[in-house]
């Protein structure tokens, strides 16, 4: 039986009305008190890690060049030491697979910890929260400010105020995401001169507007009606999951009292219904009401119920994290099969990853046989088969290659042994191989070409292909 309480909050039609509902309710803005508390401190924490990452990364110099840039127009994406390739989608693809069951992994265990801590939504959100906060003051005051009508000259200069660094912090920010595809240093000197590109304008201008509106004026309109995951999440929940919930075993019946009174005589529990849960809710909830989608697990309302228990002098955790086991008395099971699973699956998947990256080859050979013709016999008798070598040079330094090729007795390689490539070039190489018939035991036969670097023999590769000739005679 679930013991986390649910509460449906759909209104109910009277007896005999023909009242209609909407299904989207009219948005009330939400006023976000500023608060304390330990939850506050690990949110702020990994909020200050992911800023230093977006914004420190792109100044980072790696090798002479930038150590996180998204080249575009050469197709080249550097990631500190490495450079990868459009040939190397597969690898985006398999990261994607390892964070999707990282995300897994984390909900089983602790529900929305990626929504709560480390989603750059919220991060954003909460840094224009503050921002709105140091502007315009805290929540009584913006809620005073609103209520007044028109638009005094103090109501002016602080709105005025909130939304110029509003839109500063939003331009800030899409210029660091631009300058992971445009060298940070020659992005800045394009900004500061009024010399962009078109494409820079663009994407600055778009991110600017899209971070203002999302982090500033959608907020938790974004996770609650555009964010998938706050919908897909329960399935994963289980009676182990940690999740944040109000004790209403505990709490109820809510209500207010005088100070140092026996409130348990008067059928009151431990809920003094100050609404401070409700008032740090960046989502606007009451956690009160039960589990619901909305709630991001930021900890908000953990932090402000724990301060307000003890200034009452009542114990904390009356709004914790929690599971249903703990909630019904029973033993929360950490290690459990579905958690074990992802757990295992995950490490399994990570260093996979990790070894293919380690063994990578930073070359690229495509063999393409000339498919207009099986083979030709050459006036002296010879069986030829004529192929495109397709070799890309996938480092930062220039290489010299040579091309060998077996597999068959007799063969004649015809074509060059030695080519230069460039850093990030790809060469079309035409090459024929000859053999004479006595050697063609068959009409299809395997051959191997090996690419290898001179200067480095941990740089080769080898491709197999196939040799076409005359069906032998019986």
């Amino acid at each position: 039986m679930n013991q986390i309480p649910v509460q449906d909050v759909t209104p109910k039609k009277k007896k005999n009305s023909e009242e209609n509902f909407d299904l989207y309710a009219k948005r009330e803005h939400i006023y976000v008190k500023n608060y304390s508390g330990i939850f506050k401190k690990f949110r702020q924490a990994s909020s200050f890690i992911m800023l230093l990452m977006f914004f420190g990364f792109s100044w980072i110099t790696w090798d002479g060049r930038q150590a996180v840039l998204f080249d575009l127009p050469n197709r080249q994406f550097h990631v500190f030491g490495m450079t990868f390739w459009p040939q190397d989608f597969m690898l985006l693809s398999w990261l994607l697979i390892i964070l999707a069951f990282a995300l897994f992994f984390f909900t089983v265990f602790a529900g929305r910890l990626w929504c709560g801590y480390a989603c750059p939504q919220f991060v954003w959100t909460w840094i224009y929260i503050w921002i709105e906060n140091f502007t315009e003051g805290d929540r009584n005051k913006r809620m005073r400010m609103d209520k007044t009508p028109g638009m005094s000259k103090e109501k002016f200069l602080k709105k005025g105020a909130k939304h110029f660094l509003w839109f500063i912090f939003s331009a800030a920010s899409a210029i660091a995401f631009v300058g992971y595809f445009t060298p940070i240093r020659d992005l800045l000197a394009g900004v500061a001169s009024f010399e962009l590109g078109p494409w820079e304008m663009w994407w600055i201008g778009f991110i600017t507007v899209a971070t203002y509106g999302n982090a500033g004026w959608l907020r938790e309109q974004v996770c609650i009606y555009m964010c998938p995951y706050a919908r897909f999440q329960s399935v994963m929940f289980d009676q182990d999951t940690l999740i944040i919930s109000y004790d209403e075993k505990r709490g109820e019946s809510r209500g207010k009292r005088k100070k140092g009174s026996d409130y348990k005589a008067e059928g009151l529990g431990d809920c003094i219904d100050c609404n401070a849960c409700v008032h740090v809710c960046p989502v606007g909830i009451d956690i009160r009401d039960g589990l619901q989608y909305e709630c991001v697990a930021c900890g908000a309302c953990v932090d402000a119920c724990d301060d307000m228990m003890e200034r009452v002098g009542y114990e904390k955790g009356l709004v914790k994290y929690t599971t249903e086991h703990q909630l019904d008395g029973n033993k929360t099971h950490i290690m459990r099969p579905r958690l074990i699973g992802y757990f295992l699956v995950l490490c399994a998947m990570f260093v996979a990853f990790a070894y293919t990256l380690y063994s990578r080859i930073p070359i690229e050979v495509d063999i393409l046989r000339d498919r207009g013709q099986l083979y030709v016999e050459t006036s002296n008798g010879m069986i030829e088969n004529v192929y495109t070598l397709k070799i890309a040079n996938k480092e930062q330094v220039d290489h010299n290659y040579s091309i060998k090729v077996s597999g068959l007795e007799g063969m004649t390689y015809i074509g060059k042994e030695v080519v230069t490539i460039k850093s990030g070039e790809l060469l079309d190489l035409p090459v024929r191989i000859r053999i004479a018939t006595k050697y063609l035991s068959k009409a299809n036969n395997n051959i191997l070409f090996e690419v290898e670097a001179l200067d480095n023999a941990s740089i080769a590769i080898k491709e197999e292909n196939r040799f076409i000739g005359p069906a032998p005679k019986r």
